[in-house]
């Protein structure tokens, strides 16, 4: 290829696959010098290669232009790299990142710098030492945005020098980075006497404890120093500085590295919390005040005094975005008052927050100061912003400790201007940190963030005992809330005190089954009400590895507002805003009601129980071949013998059966020895129990505790099932059935009762009342099927739901010998069983309110409506006002 016409390389010594590779061989020593002018050769776009390469035959430096991932090695240790090069031969190992955004780029080359640098430096990754490394990187990346925007002089002076100065074995680079992190601790005027090289006197004093304490670098092999210069080589002034500390948390957190959406929240969804917390409002001034002067100055200094604190603010990222969004909205202010270089009256520790991990404390300290600077050049110009910018504070406005033990009105108090504790260390944290005071006369207060949700199963003993401490003296059943209700709690508390609104991200559990009658009423009785919420929605991140989890966001204020905003998911993805009256604890435009547990249905429906406990350590359950090994006549086997399901058996299609003995056939099954012994194994268990219960109910060891069945027919409904079908799973068994603990049963109920739990209407009711286990739902018949409210039914009502239901089972019999999983799964549905399912729910709907319901919000707004008419609840919601966002 080299000498033929096909080779369309520029390079010298140069090879060009076009589509493919642009690589070259090169002189000792220049293989970084070779793979850039590779990179920047204009032969490399135009063939549209996917990587290029470069090599001396000693080493070896290669990037994937589509990835942005880069390797280097030694020449002889190639072949470790042979998945780097996957997809040369069309083989895509990671799908790949439309518009590959420069933070992912980056914190790629940075993954790679620091597992070399961990490989020659073990006792970095000690305990003792892992701090360290993080201010390491820390310093490094904002050297690296530095010298991309001007703050250091000259284009790429860090990544210039380090590339002249260090040898290119590695052997002197951490000598050359202390220096260099030396020098920029030291001013210009005491550099002569500081000792320090003529090549660092081009590095500014940057000063704000960011270079202060120990310059202690790790030492760096060959391939440590080149991924240094590979990170360096990007162009950094693209990094959005919300990402800015996520992204080194994602390159220093164990276990995570490279994991960028474990940390990065992204805009949009930010967004989400902070527009309708109090940006819009703030925007809506500036539109209503257009040029006049007098009211843009009052709009200007109210935003002077706003103060944003985030709880549980990680890396800041709900900071600078709040930070940033405010300074767009001051230099509309300024550009129409005619005052475009006017410094910034918003004070940056005006932004402030808690955080539990102490290097996130200081990484969004230094993200805010990032967002700063970037804000000054692009409102107020490149040599205005340079000018103010170095060299840095110390302030410390960020709190390290754990939020739900801090006081909030300590640390963040209803006035105050100033930042009292200063360190000598950026990276330093205050001991006594309840000495942080800001005067704020006159401000408001917003509350933000995304707090770690964690469901009570999977808290620690530490986080049981955080929300024991705020909840024990309210509420008995504190232990069965999310830890994200502490925070809630904490907010509505805050709210009694100063003039606040708070909204969080949380999992869609707190507003939905148990949680609700246990959180709500605590909150709503401090005198808090949701201002807004979005109902459920999957909150993906801008990452790699794009990760989501349903959520919702709810925002709550002591306000008295006349209407409120309730956001829901389109069908198409738009995201539709409406204004109401009122939002209840579930996130509905309904009255406020909570949903408590009855113990008979509402409205004239079927008894539900749950099925027959056996206590019985297994004996009275039994498999096929547990059966045949019995032994019994047919005549035994009919009398003795019952097909018996559990929401796994119904569902899957599993085969189980159990000893079904009426008494006045004891004697008989007692000659059975088969059986007698079966009998006996219960009798010695039930008598073995701690449980009184277990004990009384040795006297009839040859039965369960219940002993229900239907007489011609059951109706089922598992307690626990998928959340991705599009219906439950209710279905009916024959007289000779029975169902056990962990499903429901009605029993000889009506037809048309299937029906009804057969329908889109229940199984949203469902949803939101029972909530849901893991994310499966939880099926509960006290507070779902017994509060579900039903118009009254009329005869031919009762008689057109009834043919509904026989329709979705003739529909699930003709593809036998189908489970109900596989007859649901939502992918592969039968058509017929669909129709069947569609035909149900117009019915059904059309008994509700004439027509098919638009929405599952619209089908729970009737339903709260319904149900608060039903139970004399108190109605407060009047007809909203949709619009499209």
């Amino acid at each position: 290829m080299r000498k033929g016409e096909t080779n369309a390389s520029d390079m010298a010594g140069g090879v060009l696959q076009r589509n493919n590779i642009h690589l070259a061989a090169c002189e000792p020593g220049t293989v970084s010098a070779t793979l850039r002018a590779l990179r920047e050769s204009p032969k490399t776009a135009a063939a549209k290669t996917k990587f290029i390469l470069a090599t001396d035959g000693q080493t070896l430096e290669a990037e994937d232009l589509t990835s942005g991932e880069t390797i280097a090695s030694g020449y002889s240790d190639f072949a470790q790299h042979f998945g780097f090069f996957l997809p040369l031969a069309g083989i895509s190992t990671v799908k790949e990142i439309k518009n590959n955004p420069i933070d992912v780029r980056a914190t790629g080359r940075l993954n790679k710098l620091y597992v070399e640098l961990l490989k020659d430096n073990p006792e970095w990754a000690t305990e003792a030492r892992r701090h360290d490394l993080n201010h390491f990187m820390a310093r490094l990346i904002f050297c690296f945005f530095a010298e991309d925007t001007d703050i250091f002089p000259g284009g790429k002076l860090f990544t210039r020098t380090i590339e002249q100065m260090a040898e290119r074995e590695g052997g002197n680079t951490h000598e050359i980075l202390g220096t260099l992190f030396r020098a920029m601790n030291v001013k210009h005027s005491e550099r002569a006497s500081a000792s320090l090289p003529r090549w660092s006197n081009e590095l500014p004093y940057v000063n704000g404890g960011l270079f202060s304490g120990s310059t202690d670098v790790p030492r760096f092999s060959r391939m440590a120093r080149t991924y240094l210069l590979h990170a360096g080589q990007l162009n950094w002034a693209q990094i959005n500085p919300d990402i800015f500390g996520s992204m080194i948390q994602a390159v220093a957190d164990e276990g995570e590295r490279g994991a960028l959406g474990m940390h990065y929240t992204s805009v949009p969804n930010i967004l989400k919390v902070l527009n309708p917390l109090f940006l819009d409002d703030l925007r809506a001034q500036l539109e209503a005040a257009g040029s006049n002067p007098r009211l843009l100055l009052n709009l200007r200094k109210r935003m002077a005094k706003i103060r944003v604190f985030d709880p549980a603010c990680g890396s800041g990222n709900f900071l600078v975005i709040a930070y940033k969004e405010m300074r767009a909205i001051e230099a509309d202010i300024n550009r129409r008052r005619d005052e475009p270089d006017l410094h910034t009256a918003i004070p940056l520790n005006n932004f402030r927050g808690i955080e539990l991990r102490d290097f996130a404390v200081e990484i969004a300290r230094l993200a805010l100061v990032i967002a700063e600077y970037q804000c000054d050049v692009l409102y107020r110009g490149q040599r205005l912003a340079l000018v103010e910018f170095l060299p840095l504070d110390a302030k410390n406005w960020i709190t390290c400790g754990n939020a739900l033990q801090l006081d909030w009105l300590s640390v963040f108090p209803p006035t105050g201007s100033g930042v009292r504790v200063v360190s000598d260390d950026l990276f330093q944290t205050p001991l006594d940190q309840a000495e942080i005071d800001f005067e704020n006369e006159g401000g408001e207060t917003y509350i933000c963030g995304n707090p770690p949700y964690l469901g009570s199963t999977w808290q620690s003993p530490e986080q049981k005992s955080d929300l024991k401490t705020i909840f024990e003296r309210r509420t008995t059943s504190w232990k069965s809330l999310d830890y994200v209700a502490g925070w809630f709690m904490k907010a509505a508390d805050y709210g009694t005190k100063t003039d606040s609104a708070a909204a969080f991200v949380s999992t869609n559990s707190i507003c939905q089954g148990q949680q609700v009658p246990i959180l709500w009423p605590l909150i709503f009785a401090v005198g808090s009400t949701i201002e807004f919420a979005h109902t459920s929605f999957k909150w993906a991140n801008l990452a790699s590895r794009n990760a989501g989890v349903t959520v919702a966001i709810v925002g709550i204020s002591h306000h008295e507002r006349k209407t409120r905003r309730l956001f829901s998911a389109g069908a198409d993805g738009s995201v539709i805003a409406k204004e109401v009256d009122y939002i209840n604890a579930y996130l509905i435009a309904g009255p406020d009601v909570i949903i408590a547990k009855m113990a008979q249905p509402i409205q004239g429906l079927a008894s539900m129980d749950f099925g027959n406990k056996p206590v019985d350590g297994g004996h009275l359950l039994l498999t096929s071949d547990e059966v045949d090994a019995l032994g019994l006549s047919p005549e035994q086997n009919a009398r003795f013998i019952r097909r018996i399901y559990g929401s796994a058996e119904f569902i899957r299609g599993l085969q189980r059966y159990c000893l079904w003995i009426e008494d006045q056939h004891l004697d008989e099954a007692l000659r059975i020895a088969s059986i007698q012994r079966r009998i006996d194994s219960v009798r010695t268990i039930r008598l073995a129990s701690r449980d009184s219960g277990a004990n009384a109910m040795a006297a009839r060891s040859h039965q369960m505790r219940e002993m229900n069945i239907g007489q011609k027919q059951t109706i089922v409904m598992p307690c626990v099932s998928s959340e991705a079908r599009d219906y439950l799973p209710v279905g009916l068994v024959d007289q000779r059935s029975t169902v056990t603990n962990l499903a429901f049963a009605l029993y000889d109920a009506p037809l048309w009762n299937m029906a009804l739990i057969a329908s889109r209407l229940h199984l949203v009711w469902i949803a939101t009342v029972c909530g849901k286990l893991e994310t499966r739902y939880r099926y509960s018949n006290t507070l779902g099927w017994n509060t579900f409210p039903v118009p009254v039914l009329t005869e031919q009502n009762k008689t057109d739901l009834t043919r509904c239901a026989e329709d979705i089972l003739l529909a699930r019999e003709a593809h036998f010998p189908a489970t109900i999983a596989d007859l649901y799964d939502p992918d592969q549905m039968p058509e017929n069983l669909r129709r069947a399912h569609e035909r149900n729910d117009e019915v059904l709907e059309r008994i509700y309110i004439g027509r098919r319901f638009r929405n599952d919000t619209e089908r729970l707004e009737k339903l709260f409506d319904l149900y608060a008419k039903m139970t004399g609840a108190r109605t407060t919601t009047k007809k909203a006002r949709k619009t499209v966002l």
